[in-house]
């Protein structure tokens, strides 16, 4: 019903028959109203009973700072709710509430709430060590659980490589492992136990698997130690090159006769406790390796090397990039630019124009700190290009550019973009597709509709004046015949019985009251709906109630009422639909939206002409 009923202006439901009653376009399967707080169910999203669109966003455009902030009315979607806070169990993904956040998302918390944020390279995962967890059994890393190693990023417990694990345990039917599976240990940034190394293939001379381990727990320690590398003869570096923390236990270096750069290494940096020891004995000897050029990179500092190269730096003697030790930072020349931080060089922003002879690119972090922007410049901040449709806090945001590719706001009336600071550079979106038109280009269209229109209202303004002549004549014939007639008998002659077959009985159950309309010294009137039994329509109703007050005469001649109008049928006379004889007797007439004629002539007794009244009293006589 809400949607055959409706007028051909309404692009979806209504409420009513005419143009006034549509529902709001967010409203789906209808409405009791115009508001969008009168939806029987939203077509996108509830928001505290409102529909909407969308949830209030968690970021929007500021167009004082040019940034977009933090939006402290912002709301989750959950289903098709917008939630101020997620349920406990759920966690935030951007502006929705999810239950798990996605494989390239980790889960934190701030500020008391659980979100999803992108991880930087690989997300977290922890792992059972050997001897923990689901590996309490196993003594070592070998092929028959290093797979349970993938992607892990911390290690609860320790790591321990004996010869059984790396050649194989014949009478446990366990293979050698492959070296090439080792690089699972890529990921691993944290061990908190220790790191036991008594057994490594000997095609591989580094530990450079671990490249990425920054700390070595030492909660669990074997024999006192947290870091244990014995008789590995084909080791030539350690290769521990973002190591910066062995918080608890011993080292203990041994028996590794082709190791170097060992002795230039100030583990003392790496230490928490002042009560750690270091046991480094019977590896090659410094001198030898001296000898043969395997000595730290010039741009290290005297805190001394892992390897050979710039990235096996302790520390960096100038700058750094990365894990990379350098010369100085790329400030006027270089594929990249950078300003320098301290010691460490970071790159410009990517909005930054890339600046030659002699000049900084940047003076700092952020698209701020530009010398000059690569594309536009939004009040301080360089972007790729103008806010086109950000939301705001209170409405969507519009710019331009200018000559100078400085972003400037819309005119307010342009709604889907300008080219200019006037409403004649707003830009309009074509039904025949979605490229938009400049005001050069829309200059002839934009005449051509203006004469097509002025045409178009002069026919439509002629066909009005015939029509309303016509209609003027055609009231003033009427109005005559009326008044020429004569009436030769009344419409109930007397002694004549009202037709009681035509008078319907309701039951109470079909009508539901919905206002008062008026009361008078015999009964109250209501604005109400009839329902007919095994019917699915609504039909408006005025329902008039006798009071409980009147006696037996007052309903014997309500009855008479209803049945004389139940005889009659006439374009003047209000249409008696049925009688309801619940313990108070209800008259069920036909609905006059715009309220009784006396009250009309009442409030427009001043624009009501003598004609019109003369009019109306002919058509009531009648």
């Amino acid at each position: 019903v809400t949607r055959t009923v409706c007028a051909e202006q309404c692009d979806g439901r209504c409420y009513g028959p005419y143009v006034s009653d549509c529902c709001h376009r967010e409203c789906a399967g209808g409405c009791s109203g115009p508001k969008d707080t009168d939806c029987f169910a939203c077509m996108n999203f509830n928001d505290s009973g409102a529909c909407v669109t969308q949830c209030p966003q968690t970021f929007v455009y500021n167009p004082t700072t040019f940034q977009l902030e933090h939006n402290f009315n912002a709301k989750y979607t959950y289903g098709a709710f917008c939630v101020k806070k997620c349920p406990h169990n759920f966690v935030v993904d951007s502006s929705s509430c999810v239950r798990a956040c996605p494989s390239s998302k980790m889960e934190v918390e701030e500020n008391g709430i659980k979100m999803c944020k992108p991880c930087t390279d690989i997300c977290p995962k922890a792992c059972d060590g050997i001897g923990t967890g689901s590996l309490m059994s196993a003594q070592t890393v070998d092929s028959s659980n290093i797979d349970k190693f993938i992607n892990c990023t911390k290690i609860n417990g320790n790591l321990i490589f004996l010869v059984t694990g790396i050649h194989g345990d014949p009478y446990n039917a366990i293979e050698a492992i492959d070296p090439e599976k080792l690089n699972v240990f890529r990921t691993v940034r944290e061990i908190t136990g220790f790191l036991n190394i008594q057994s490594w293939p000997p095609n591989m001379t580094d530990f450079s698997v671990f490249s990425n381990l920054v700390t070595i727990g030492g909660r669990v320690l074997y024999s006192g130690l947290s870091l244990l590398i014995l008789k590995q003869q084909g080791i030539t570096s350690l290769q521990f090159q973002s190591l910066k923390e062995i918080s608890a236990g011993n080292i203990y270096i041994t028996d590794n006769s082709n190791l170097c750069y060992y002795h230039t290494i100030n583990w003392t940096t790496l230490f928490s406790t002042v009560n750690q020891r270091i046991v480094i004995r019977d590896n090659r000897k410094a001198e030898n390796c001296t000898a043969e050029g395997m000595v730290c990179n010039h741009l290290c500092s005297n805190d001394g090397c892992w390897g050979p190269g710039p990235d096996q730096c302790l520390s960096c003697r100038r700058f750094s990039r990365g894990r990379m030790c350098i010369e100085s930072c790329n400030l006027y020349d270089g594929e990249f630019r950078e300003f320098e931080n301290g010691s460490i060089c970071v790159e410009c922003d990517p909005q930054c124009e890339k600046m030659e002879d002699g000049i900084l690119t940047c003076h700092g972090p952020g698209p701020d700190n530009c010398t000059k922007c690569s594309h536009f410049k939004d009040g301080p901040n360089c972007v790729e290009k103008c806010p086109d449709g950000l939301q705001g806090a209170n409405s969507f945001i519009f710019k331009y550019a200018d000559q100078d590719r400085e972003c400037h706001p819309c005119h307010p009336n342009c709604t889907q973009g300008c080219s200019g600071p006037t409403s004649h550079d707003c830009i309009y979106y074509l039904w025949t597709g979605h490229s938009t038109l400049p005001q050069h280009a829309r200059t002839p269209l934009i005449a051509a509709g203006v004469i097509g229109g002025l045409f178009i209202l002069v026919i439509v303004g002629l066909t009005f004046a015939v029509y309303a002549r016509r209609k003027s004549i055609k009231k003033k014939r009427a109005l005559r015949r009326f008044l020429e007639t004569e009436l030769v008998e009344p419409l109930t002659p007397s002694g004549t019985a009202p037709n009681q077959a035509q008078l319907r009985i309701l039951k109470e159950t079909e009508l539901k009251r919905v206002k008062v309309l008026g009361s008078g010294a015999f009964g109250t009137v209501y604005k109400g709906i009839w329902v007919p039994e095994g019917e699915t329509v609504k039909i408006p109703v005025a329902i008039k109630i006798l009071n409980e007050t009147t006696g037996p005469k007052a309903n014997v001649e309500f009855m008479d009422e209803a049945l004389i109008m139940a005889s009659m049928d006439h374009p003047h006379l209000v249409r008696l639909l049925g009688v309801c004889l619940s313990p108070t007797i209800q008259l069920v007439t036909q609905l006059m939206p715009h309220g009784c004629l006396l009250d009309y002539v009442h409030e427009h007794k001043d624009n009501i002409g003598s004609q019109l009244l003369l009019n109306w009293c002919v058509q009531i006589a009648k």
